[in-house]
């Protein structure tokens, strides 16, 4: 498939879980990573969220380091790379974080039964890309940022783009920091929901590396695919 090189970036407590079961961030790992994280940013084309992530965190998605945004525009780039929102029913809101902080493109992923009225509010604001019927198409989205240049796809969830990224093959590394807390909660959100997997379903990964980084540990994998 001819899409950009897709990672995804996560933390994750040390029981799996993203956030607590009233999906309120919580402070997983320390200045260390969320270094990591920013020079992640810094080096990758674009950055996409799903609308989950976007309406419980309301983040930013910028590059915090005012040398790596120098570094950036150094190479005739935008300080930020682009920001991706996947959201089928146009339910960003207007005053999000990402539409006030930051030079760079916004692109907001919609699928083709999201009202014309909200869309037509977001592309005052972003680019607006049409793609599946009732959920936006991650593979047809994919090609369509491969064509805009995209060539590094950073993907920061949370959990139900996680799954529909990686149920829909698109995915070829993951990068978790496992954190030295546990949050528990069968309603919390882990690092991947969805439908989940069949036993002959099973993705597969190949350890790169694990390091450990101040109270936790960050694994590095490489998606080898289904299970045969």
């Amino acid at each position: 498939m001819d899409k950009p090189f897709v990672f995804i970036n996560s933390a994750m407590s040390a029981d799996g879980k993203l956030s607590t079961k009233e999906r309120k961030q919580v402070r997983i790992s320390g200045k260390k990573d969320f270094e990591r994280v920013d020079e992640l940013r810094a080096e990758a084309d674009a950055i996409m969220i799903g609308i989950g992530t976007m309406l419980a965190d309301d983040p930013s998605l910028t590059v915090k380091s005012p040398e790596r945004r120098a570094a950036r525009k150094a190479t005739g780039r935008d300080e930020n790379p682009v920001r991706i929102i996947v959201d089928s029913s146009a339910r960003t809101p207007l005053d999000a974080d990402i539409f006030k902080k930051g030079e760079g493109k916004r692109i907001i992923a919609v699928s083709n039964a999201a009202p014309a009225k909200k869309i037509r509010a977001l592309e005052e604001k972003a680019q607006v890309i049409k793609t599946g019927e009732e959920q936006v198409d991650l593979p047809e989205l994919a090609r369509e940022l491969k064509k805009m240049g995209i060539c590094t796809l950073m993907v920061e969830g949370g959990a139900t783009l996680n799954w529909g990224m990686l149920s829909a093959g698109l995915v070829d590394e993951i990068y978790t920091f496992a954190g030295n807390i546990i949050i528990g909660g069968k309603t919390a959100p882990t690092f991947a929901d969805g439908e989940g997997f069949t036993e002959t379903e099973l993705l597969e990964l190949e350890l790169l590396s694990a390091e450990p980084i101040e109270e936790g540990v960050l694994l590095k994998w490489k998606v080898k695919g289904k299970r045969n």
